[in-house]
């Protein structure tokens, strides 16, 4: 395992801010998919993201909302709230499951090569009139990591549409490489603290609508965001994330990772064991 970077921090910057990142584009290069067709690696290259993939069957997905019920209101009785559940693969053995999924991990594979880290997942829940949206922003703008080779899998819990404040992207925006933000404050209800204006300059619109069992997978570039739940249906979401093995991650995230394809040579990634509690 590599040892923690040493930082000399400039006043005014954050950690964050002073690791030197790649952030472009990597072009995906795969002529023989073995899930994906040739087709939706050439559209993840051009627009930056696939969607509609089916992974979990009904009776699968229909489980999964269940267990999250039960999560969620074990979290909300500690003094959480419907975001609060991150990072849960290194709390909950069924999350680490669901990250490590053998048909999610394929899909992966195919555009990030056999080599592959899952690092990160957190529930989206958006409940019925929470009045809270998901300003537009880039992944890799909140990430320690280099280079850009990382995506997210956002996985439909329940039924995701334009109603309920399905997720939107902005199609071919990841070109654009990294984009310069402003700091969001309370009182926008944002749930992050970024935001990027003036979106429509990086091209067109796109509403991720999902069934839920459904997936879609973007970029760690590509810019993205949600309306705030006005319906009377709740929204969640699964989000996983995963990298190439030769990305390196900076303050300490590396202690994130599983190794959940392939292997990682220069044993950057902790490669953390399931938890026992579900």
């Amino acid at each position: 395992m590599t040892a923690k970077t040493e930082f000399k921090m400039i006043p005014g910057q954050s950690e964050l801010d002073q690791i030197e990142r790649d952030l472009r584009f990597h072009r995906i290069v795969n002529d023989n998919p073995t899930v994906l067709s040739r087709d939706q690696i050439a559209q993840f290259n051009r627009d930056g993201y696939i969607r509609g993939i089916r992974i979990f069957s009904n009776d699968e997905i229909a489980e999964i909302r269940r267990y999250f019920d039960e999560l969620l209101a074990r979290v909300i009785a500690a003094g959480g709230d419907s975001y609060s559940i991150s990072t849960a693969h290194a709390k909950y053995g069924r999350v680490y499951d669901i990250l490590a999924d053998k048909r999610i991990v394929a899909c992966v594979k195919d555009l990030l090569g056999a080599d592959v880290i899952a690092w990160g997942s957190h529930f989206f829940c958006k409940m019925p009139h929470d009045g809270k949206a998901v300003a537009w922003h880039q992944d890799a703008s909140y990430w320690p990591l280099t280079p850009s080779k990382a995506v997210t899998v956002w996985l439909a819990v329940d039924n995701a549409s334009v109603e309920n404040a399905c997720m939107r992207f902005i199609a071919g925006s990841h070109h654009f490489g990294y984009l310069t933000y402003r700091p969001s404050d309370s009182s926008e209800h944002n749930v992050l603290n970024q935001t990027i204006e003036n979106v429509e300059q990086y091209g067109s619109e796109v509403c991720d609508e999902l069934t839920a069992g459904e997936v879609s997978i973007h970029s760690d570039l590509l810019l993205h965001g949600s309306e705030a739940n006005n319906s009377d249906r709740r929204r969640c979401g699964l989000t996983l994330r995963y990298c190439a093995a030769e990305v390196r991650a900076h303050m300490d995230w590396n202690q994130k990772g599983v190794i959940v394809s392939g292997g990682d040579p220069t044993g950057h990634w902790a490669n953390r064991a399931r938890p026992e509690s579900d």
